[in-house]
């Protein structure tokens, strides 16, 4: 596999040997759409009655920027499904999400308008654009309601955002569709591309597929990398391919993303993780095994929070805390 070897000396051309832990913050788990034919958002939407509802609460997702912030985690993106909230509660969840945080983060919310993407850019670093496959006459069949050609006008309006995409490799692209990608790449001079292996879910046409075998997950991974070598790139994994990851590393992937890690954290998928990316000549920043010694309370009250807002974080903060420090494996979530 000499494409791996030649990903692996470009990779430690272009960057250091860290690597890290990207988390994805879901707002919802419902979707307006609910068209997309791999999507588990595809299968809910007949069977939430009250859309309303299908939402996370303010407070859990605050507690998840903290623990990205105090485990060392970086946030991948905050995301979530169409029109499930007012572009008003989206903006300020953002703000929320970015001040706790620290830092200007990513932003995966679907095509989002010149005006309201204006409100975003004081606390977003750049956009994300949920591509999944880029050959046109396959996208239009496994995503008919989200055009590419919408997520390319909002490139074209982005300004100085940083801009991206997620692939996902198992739809049925073939290798020849890869020139369309590395052309749609340079076309919007993207920063950084997120690949995931197919999930299969219960309910959708792709419910029986096995997803991509290794090396052909690998091959997309390692040949984005070789063709672009300053870009970054981020790979998914799950409970299910938690293997992987080393292998990710030598494919010239910057770090992983989709492993429930609040759900699997000090678990022996979690260990394998670290071992492996350690054996694969990488530094991990951040933990999935490990709680740190931190004041909990004290953190959450340095961030000035409304007082009944306050207290939901502190609760729900324990909730995840007790769930972590049981180191059972409880799934994947994502």
């Amino acid at each position: 596999m000499d494409y791996l070897e030649k990903a692996q000396e470009v990779y430690r051309e272009n960057f250091n040997n860290e690597t890290w832990y990207g988390r994805c913050i879901f707002l919802s788990w419902y979707c307006d759409l609910g068209t997309c034919k791999f999507c588990f958002r595809s299968t809910q939407k007949h069977k939430i009655k009250f859309a309303a509802n299908a939402k996370r609460t303010l407070s859990s997702v605050i507690v998840e920027a903290l623990l990205c912030k105090k485990l060392g985690w970086r946030i991948e993106f905050l995301t979530g499904g169409y029109k499930i909230f007012p572009n008003k509660d989206l903006v300020e969840m953002t703000k929320q999400v970015s001040n706790v945080f620290g830092e200007k983060i990513w932003l995966n919310l679907g095509v989002i308008n010149l005006e309201d993407l204006d409100q975003f850019r004081p606390y977003i670093m750049g956009i994300v654009s949920s591509i999944e496959t880029i050959n046109p006459e396959l996208h239009k069949e496994i995503c008919p309601d989200k055009d590419i050609e919408s997520y390319e006008k909002m490139f074209s309006y982005a300004g100085d955002l940083k801009k991206s995409i997620t692939i996902v490799i198992g739809l049925g692209e073939k290798k020849e569709d890869f020139e369309l990608l590395c052309n749609f790449i340079e076309k919007h001079k993207l920063d950084r591309i997120t690949f995931y292996a197919l999930k299969p879910v219960k309910g959708t046409a792709f419910e029986n597929s096995l997803g991509p075998n290794t090396d052909n997950y690998l091959w997309w991974i390692a040949n984005t990398r070789i063709r672009f070598p300053k870009m970054e790139i981020i790979a998914g994994t799950t409970s299910k391919r938690y293997e992987e990851v080393g292998e990710l590393m030598k494919a010239g992937a910057n770090a992983f993303t989709k492993f429930s890690a609040t759900k699997m954290f000090g678990t022996k998928q979690a260990f394998r993780i670290e071992k492996d990316i350690k054996k694969s000549g990488r530094k991990m920043f951040g933990t999935i095994t490990k709680l740190p010694i931190v004041e909990w309370n004290k953190e959450i009250e340095a961030l000035k929070l409304e007082k009944e807002l306050e207290k939901d974080v502190k609760e729900k903060m324990n909730i995840y805390l007790n769930r972590m420090r049981d180191g059972k494996e409880c799934g994947d979530d994502e």
